[in-house]
This record gives C-alpha cells, structure tokens and sequence, in this order.
C-alpha cells in the first residue's frame, strides 16, 4: 500500500464525487485516480522515474499538481515542489542539491529554462499549459503512456516529498517527509477538523508550502471529501467562492485573514458554511481571530514547520478554544514538550525550546547530514522555536526560530539576504532584521557597514539582492551604520539590532 491507495479506495467508494474543482471544473475522484496511474505510467515509460527519484514541480495551484504528487507516490518517486516567489538562482539551486531527474512546469515560469538549460541540461521537461523547446506538454506526456505504473518495494515507509526550507547558513534545506508522515498528518487533521467525506475544503495558499499542501488539502483527499483549488491567493475571490461555493473549512495565514476582513465585500459575504478557519505560519494576533468570530466562525490554531509536515501541536474544533494565544495541545499522532539546553524536559509554565517527535516528523535534511544531527535528537525534531507549556498541556509560542522573519506567511532567513548583501563588493558587514508591520507581519530591514571610501546607495544594494533572491526578501530599508552590536566573539547579535530598531518602528514606511 503506498498513500496513492487512499485515492483509488475513494474512487471505489464514491466514483462520481468531485475529488477536485479548479476553475469551474470538476475532476471526480474516478477521474482523478486514473489521472494518477496515468501519470504514474507516463513518468515511469518516458523518464525513467524509479524508486527513489525527484520530480521537481514550479507552478501555481492547479490539479494536476496532485497528481504529479500520488504519481510519484505510486512511483515510490519524491516530488521537490519549488516555490515560484523565489528568484531563479534559488531555483536553479534547490534543482540541483534535490538532483532533480525531471521537472514539470507552468508557462508563466517558462523564465528559468534558458539558465536551466545552460546549468542542469540533464534534466528533462514537460509543461502543465504549454510545451517547452524540446520537450513536451503534460497532456502529451499523458497521452504516451504505458506499460506498469508501479515500482516493487513501495510502500508507506517510501520518502514523498522533499521541501527546501530556507536555512540558517544562508542556503536552503530539504526536509524529507515520507508516505507516512503525510498519512499521519492527515490523521490528525481530520482529529483537528473534524473532518468526513462531506467537507468542502476552498485551498487558496500555495502548495509549494506544506500549509497549503497538507494542513487541509491532502487530509481531505484522504478521507473522500472534496477540495476546491484556488491558483493563487486574491480576497475578492476568496470570498466570492465562500459565498457562492460555500465551503466548510479554509486555511489562511494572518496576513491572508488581514486582506480578507479588510475587503469591502468582508461585511455582506455569508459565511454560514464554514464550521471552521485554520490559521497559523506565525504568533496570531487577537485582533484578527476575532473579526472571525464575531462573525459566527471558530478559529482553529495549528503549530507546525516543514519539518513536522506541518500538524503537530493544534486547537480542536469543538475542544476549549478559551486559552488566548494558545496553539493548543500535541497532535492526536504525535507528542511535543518543552526542553532546556540539555533536552530535558522543563516543567509547567517555564519557557524553552518546542521539541516534536512521531510519524509526522521528517527523516532528514537532504544530503546534508550536519544539519540533520542538529535538529533531530533520539527522534526528536529541536524546532528551536521558544514557548511555554501550562499544566494542562497547552502550548504557547514565545518566539520563532533564531532571526527567522515571517512576511505575509514567507519564511526569510536573515543569512540568506545578508550572504547576498556580502557580496556587493561595497558592503564590509551586515545584519538583517525583522521589523514589525501590521500588513505584513514584518519586514526586512538591512544595518549595513560600507567598506571604506564606498557610497552606495539602498537602490543599487536592492538591485543587487533582487539578481539573487525573490523580491519578498529585499530589505525594504537600509540603516547605513559604522558599528554593529556584537558577541565577544565578533558575531552581529540579531536580538540587539532589533531593539536597536525599535525607535524607527513608529516612523511612517
């Protein structure tokens, strides 16, 4: 059994019930389990893809995305989804620490293939809306296939996906999440939501996150309901389709809940069908859980990364949502505490470091092997993110991970912005803060240190961090200083710079 067998046991149960809808368009989960065997076959006879090979994916929501995913499933492949906000290089990076065997792509990212052809011209091409130079669409890749769609030895245990998170050495991460992580993941969030196969789950963020892949989306595939595909986030449509749709259950990060409630359409939209909103990827503020609630809809609290797929620590629909500020108890398949230095487990109510060990949790950082030992101890997964929990059992985030800066749902590591900066040749040193912002949550903010008789300027140092890196992670200021605050030891300290920063919050941006 492989999690693909989810899919095709629906399609036995319910053959006619819409599995996916995306664009007006119905694919019933008949429909959309032949599609993935299709795949499957196709993937197998014209690339070669065997047990254990990367299928990379660089698109906006659609289908044919999960398809690409049970495919590789019932391959015992991995899918690399590729998040299409970052810049090319990263792309072109990620591509080649995953040593992607194929990628599968959308015409509107069609910009990476020239480079891509240049650095990585192994790998072989197929396009979701078009077909690429030498190569061919999805549809045709389709359309050729045959023979066996199935690898021997594939089963839960078979690694799935591997999805790049920024790190804290300035490159990305890939965290490998098996079959089973997915599986257990979809366990408790069907424990979270209450979930049966007469959910309606609307998914408008993206699946290059686990957020949007598997908080809701995959778990409710899981379990035979029906899932409606959003390609990209965009209020009006979001609250068009609860109105005209109307879905039982949603996900949306705070800085996705700010646009939604401060739509014009947000006061007449009916949203009498949701029996729940999911939000998390931050600390929540209050003021924005309640503009749902007054409007009748529970708010559901989930802690979680990409390394724990993302469901690990939740608030229960029907369960004590009362505790304010609280991300709620250990998952129903995993366990959580809070640990000091040592890994020893601190008592009630004094803060440390999130700890998350079970089936949900990824097995390792691709090829990186040091990063691995550092996070993963005895099986558990040290998020270095800092909380409390009280003698109930609940959960309450403090801080995230060392310098991580969370806008609008995007994870930005300050040494990959300050690894950029460093190689202007003007800039001798650099530190990359978050500032608080009530749009975004926050924002980059670059102290930088010219070197010696250099001038330049903040729009020649954002026309260079943008050649590298996705325009969300550009410094929206620059602070041109002569000193940073340091460790005995040389170390620019993150945690000073930002009270150093405090003044200029208050100032108009």
């Amino acid at each position: 059994m492989d999690l693909s067998s989810l899919i095709a046991r629906n399609a036995a149960f319910t053959p006619d019930k819409p599995a996916l809808v995306f664009d007006g368009e119905a694919l019933t989960y008949a429909d959309f389990d032949a599609r993935i065997e299709q795949a499957a076959r196709a993937l197998k006879a014209e690339f070669g893809v065997a047990r254990g090979d990367r299928v990379a994916v660089l698109s906006l929501n659609r289908p044919d995305y999960l398809v690409l995913l049970y495919a590789c499933a019932r391959l015992g492949a991995m899918l690399v989804p590729l998040n299409w906000r970052l810049a090319i290089a990263e792309q072109l990076f990620i591509l080649s620490d995953a040593g992607a065997k194929v990628l599968v792509l959308e015409q509107a990212f069609a910009g990476i293939l020239t480079e891509l052809n240049k650095r990585l011209p192994d790998i072989r091409l197929a396009g979701f809306d078009f077909a690429p130079p030498q190569a061919i669409s999805f549809d045709q890749l389709l359309a050729q296939a045959r023979g066996d769609g199935r690898h021997p030895h594939t089963d839960l245990a078979c690694p799935l996906l591997i999805v790049y998170t920024s790190g804290t050495t300035g490159r990305p991460k890939g965290a490998v999440l098996r079959q089973e992580a997915l599986l257990w993941n979809g366990v408790m969030s069907q424990h979270m939501h209450g979930l049966t196969s007469d959910d309606h789950v609307l998914t408008v963020l993206p699946f290059f996150h686990v957020g949007g892949l598997n908080i809701q989306t995959t778990p409710a595939l899981h379990h035979g309901a029906t899932v409606t595909i959003h390609s990209r986030f965009a209020p009006d449509t979001t609250l068009a389709t609860i109105a005209r749709e109307r879905p039982s259950l949603t996900v949306l990060v705070p800085a996705t809940i700010q646009a939604v409630t401060e739509h014009p359409d947000w006061g007449s939209t009916d949203l009498s069908s949701l029996k729940a909103v999911t939000t998390g990827s931050t600390v929540v503020p209050p003021h924005l859980i309640e503009r749902f609630v007054v409007r009748g809809v529970p708010v559901l609290q989930v802690y979680g990364s990409t390394e724990t797929c993302p469901v690990a620590v939740y608030t229960r629909l029907g369960g004590d949502l009362s505790r304010l500020g609280s991300t709620g108890l250990p998952g129903l398949a995993c366990e959580a505490a809070v640990i000091d230095d040592a890994g020893a487990e601190l008592p009630p109510d004094m803060p440390g470091e999130i700890a998350v060990r079970g089936p949900n949790v990824f097995t390792e950082y691709w090829g990186n092997a040091e990063a691995t030992r550092e996070a993963l101890h005895d099986g558990w997964y040290r998020t270095g993110d800092i909380g409390r929990r009280d003698a109930d059992g609940y959960f309450w985030v403090h801080d995230r991970k060392k310098n991580l800066i969370i806008s609008g749902g995007e994870n930005i590591y300050p040494a990959e912005v300050e690894r950029v900066l460093l190689e202007h040749p003007d800039v001798a040193e650099c530190g990359v803060i978050g500032r608080p912002d009530l749009r975004w949550d926050e924002l980059p903010v670059a102290y930088v240190i010219r070197r010696a008789e250099c001038f330049v300027e903040a729009e020649e140092l954002k026309a260079h961090v943008l050649t590298q890196l996705a325009r969300f992670k550009v410094p929206r200021e620059f602070v041109f200083v002569d000193d940073l605050p340091r460790t005995a030891l040389g170390k620019v300290q993150h945690f000073m710079l930002r009270q150093l920063d405090e003044p200029a919050q208050g100032e108009p941006r």
